[in-house]
């Protein structure tokens, strides 16, 4: 931005001139905007529905629809100051930048600063690279992209302590294009400037709801796909709406808007097609209350008003900043060690997850409340206000300090020095890089948030051809079925094991996954297995209680099918990746530390596939988690000798963790 402003700022002089005047036209009746508590009361919903569904709150699903709301927020009061200067003709480009870095960049690197202590003492080398490349990104507020590329923003990765800073990347873009914008329609369209916004906003909904569908990470990371978000805030600012003067209407359209909103925080998920049209729900339901509440009061608009709500939207920038940094290390069990405080004890309603969410939002409230009152306050209007070149300065140096380290860190490898030996190699098993030719990613396991791993790309050929001499056995589901097809194809004797497998699939009838999920269930179900036949169809899952139902359903249509099948159960499961807690216990001589850290939902789980397999379904079932762990606990290891962990994550089997597994299978006659 030091850069930007000057350069754009000597464009816009030679923009202006006559043409101010046709502009301020236009803008007619733009005054400067005044204080609005309800549009604070409106940040408030928008950060703690983030909140909710970050602390997984499952009542909350669709919580991250609080960033839909933030960016009709930031749209209408950015243009709504941009216009009213222009109809003023006090608009200046270095003004615009100016108070845009002095708004976002002290309490960013202020939380940034923290967790770079914080990371370099905690995170493991390979952990460590990651998060200093996710920190270039996030200083070039470029967080879109680098996320776009090594996250799902669903999959939460508790490895990506800056996955937030998303959004800031697609705000700031905004700020850096939406002046420039404006500058070139001052100098050829003067009179044009509201049908270009309209123009640009239904292209950019356009583009979202054909990218959805094809591509969601790409449609939910990408700037051109998230404008018309913003661009709906830019038109409410022009005041092309017709105006809400009767308390009535203000009033059906408050109410409206905040249902809209309120429903989609509590029946959208992760499987939810997200943006594209389904983001126009919350953001027409922000657009509601913003455009009601310029004609006059309304109930909503009182409620929104009251005052705690209020404070919580002031603080809600440095909210959002401080939150996930605080999931993400408390997750990592660098705090306080909450798990392991609570393990034994329950504090009448306050177990231990419940107890982990009330200190992850405490902590993250008073860092907020800290950022805010020592950093936001006194760098936009206190005593440490700057502006002009000094603060661009500052603000460049700040960011050549933050690429040097990150840099340095990149280079140095994460500091491995900083982990006994045997930490850093179980650590290393980390990375999924040999785990993909395992899985058949991108052959016979679909992955719809990755690009060009869509149904569309599934080789039947490889992965559905029978060998009439052998046995053969379909393996369908999820990732955690195509974790175990390579042990099982080269394990089972005198078998032939074919694979159908895509992410967050459940291998059911009619599955509630992705598009591409449900292609490929109706494909194997109404296509492949009535022409051909199979000694085995091996259903494998991280199965949920929503799945249940449907399992029932597609057992039924199997026996009625004349289709033998096998139920898999869940494999344990921990809070955070099994090879990170194993580097932990090994440098911090904890030996107990993974078994403090897995959670009971696979064990529930098992114990009820198994009643139903055996009183209700009537078919076999393998307990994976009964293969792995007893009562003195579970295996961890892969290979103890080599430091092989058994996952390669908090509930997926490494390649040589399944062959382990399929080995005690068949050891025990289970296979």
């Amino acid at each position: 931005m030091a850069l930007v402003a000057p350069l754009t700022e000597s464009i816009a002089r030679r923009a202006s001139g006559c043409r101010d005047k046709e502009m301020r036209g236009v803008l007619a009746g733009r005054t400067a905007l005044s204080y609005r508590p309800d549009i604070d009361g409106l940040r408030a919903v928008a950060v703690l529905s983030v909140l909710a569904f970050h602390v997984e709150l499952t009542r909350f699903a669709g919580g991250f629809v609080g960033v839909d709301v933030f960016f009709v927020i930031s749209g209408y009061l950015i243009s709504s100051i941009v216009f009213s200067e222009i109809a003023t003709s006090r608009f200046s480009l270095r003004n615009f930048y100016e108070r845009r870095v002095r708004r976002i960049v002290p309490a960013l690197f202020a939380m940034l600063a923290v967790f770079i202590v914080f990371a370099y003492v905690c995170l493991l080398p390979s952990e460590l690279v990651d998060f200093a490349k996710s920190l270039l990104a996030a200083t070039a507020s470029a967080s879109n992209f680098y996320f776009w590329r090594h996250s799902g923003y669903f999959d939460v990765p508790m490895s990506h302590p800056l996955l937030h800073t998303w959004s800031l990347a697609v705000e700031e873009q905004f700020y850096i294009t939406f002046p420039l914008f404006l500058v070139l329609v001052r100098r050829f369209f003067p009179k044009r400037l509201p049908l270009s916004v309209v123009i640009l906003f239904f292209a950019s909904l356009l583009a979202s709801a054909i990218v959805v569908s094809r591509d969601p990470s790409t449609a939910f990371y990408m700037p051109y796909t998230r404008a018309w978000e913003l661009l709906l805030g830019t038109i409410l600012s022009l005041g092309i709406f017709p105006r809400l003067q009767s308390p009535w209407l203000r009033n059906l359209a408050t109410f409206a808007g905040l249902a809209m909103i309120a429903f989609s925080v509590l029946f959208f998920s992760s499987s939810t097609p997200f943006p594209g049209l389904s983001a126009l729900l919350p953001c027409v339901g922000s657009s509601l209350i913003i455009g009601a509440g310029e004609e006059g009061s309304s109930l909503v608009g009182a409620f929104l008003s009251w005052r705690p709500l209020v404070f919580i939207g002031l603080i809600s920038y440095s909210l959002y900043l401080w939150h996930w940094p605080v999931i993400v290390l408390q997750h990592l069990g660098v705090l306080i060690g909450v798990s392991a405080l609570t393990s034994h004890h329950h504090w009448l309603w306050l177990t231990a997850r419940r107890f982990d969410i009330a200190f992850e939002l405490v902590l993250s409230f008073f860092l907020a409340i800290l950022s805010w009152k020592f950093v936001e306050l006194p760098f936009r209007s206190g005593r440490l206000r700057l502006s002009g070149s000094p603060l661009f300065a500052l603000t460049g140096a700040v960011i050549l300090l933050v690429v040097a380290v990150s840099g340095w860190t990149v280079l140095a490898g994460g500091f491995t020095g900083r982990f006994p030996v045997d930490a850093v190699h179980v650590a290393s098993r980390l990375s999924e890089g040999e785990e993909y030719q395992a899985r058949r990613t991108g052959t016979c396991f679909i992955e719809p948030d990755l690009p060009d791993l869509h149904f569309e790309n599934y080789n039947y050929s490889t992965c559905l051809s029978q060998d009439v001499d052998k046995k053969n056995y379909l393996v369908l589901g999820d990732s955690h079925s195509a974790m175990l097809w390579s042990a099982l194809s080269s394990l089972l004797p005198n078998a032939h094991v074919m694979q159908a497998s895509s992410s967050a699939c459940a291998p059911v009838l009619q599955p509630s996954g992705s598009p591409d999920c449900r292609k490929m269930m109706t494909y194997i179900f109404q296509t492949y297995l009535p022409a051909h036949p199979v000694q085995g169809l091996l259903l494998i899952a991280r199965w949920l209680p929503k799945d249940l139902d449907q399992l029932n359903a597609t057992i039924a249509w199997a026996k009625q099918h004349q289709v033998p099948v096998t139920v898999f159960g869940p494999v344990p499961e921990y809070d955070g990746p099994l090879p990170r807690l194993l580097a932990y216990s090994i440098a911090w001589n904890k030996p107990g530390l993974p078994g403090q850290h897995r959670v009971p939902n696979s064990q529930i789980m098992d114990a009820q596939l198994q009643r139903l397999a055996a009183n209700s379904w009537h078919v076999p079932y393998i307990s994976l988690y009964q293969a792995i762990c007893s009562d003195e606990g579970c295996v961890e290891y892969a290979d103890a000798a080599r430091s092989i962990p058994l996952m390669i994550d908090k509930d997926h089997l490494s390649k040589f963790g399944a062959a382990f597994v399929v080995r005690r299978l068949i050891e025990n006659g289970a296979l």
